[in-house]
């Protein structure tokens, strides 16, 4: 088959539709999210919220791959200010002073994530 760009093509009629510029093969969406709260890491002990903190981390018994596992997963505890935080680190945090470490708001529990 001959290609299209060897060939003289007549005019193409006034009434007629245009021959398109370009054809979109693929497409692919790129999306940014984040959570609804107001910050990823938690402030207390610095490890991202998605990690386990710094107790359930050297937590040997800490983890699906262990044998002998209690928990697999590290809560985190969000406040009614909207900050996220370890609950094992916030419950820390509040022996010593009933405040967010963020913002120094009353802090009380809105909800507890164990996802």
């Amino acid at each position: 088959m001959a290609d299209q760009m060897d060939i003289d093509l007549p005019a193409p009629a006034p009434q007629q539709a245009k021959k398109k510029r370009f054809e979109v093969k693929k497409w692919t969406a790129v999306a940014f999210w984040t959570w609804d709260q107001n910050n990823e890491t938690c402030a207390i002990c610095r490890n991202h919220l998605m990690e386990p903190c710094i107790d359930c981390g050297n937590n040997p018994n800490f983890g699906a791959n262990s044998r002998t596992a209690t928990h697999t997963k590290c809560p985190r505890a969000v406040g009614v200010c909207n900050h996220s935080f370890h609950l094992h680190c916030i419950d820390t945090w509040i022996q010593k002073r009933n405040s967010c470490p963020l913002d120094n708001s009353d802090w009380s529990i809105k909800d507890i994530l164990k996802d």
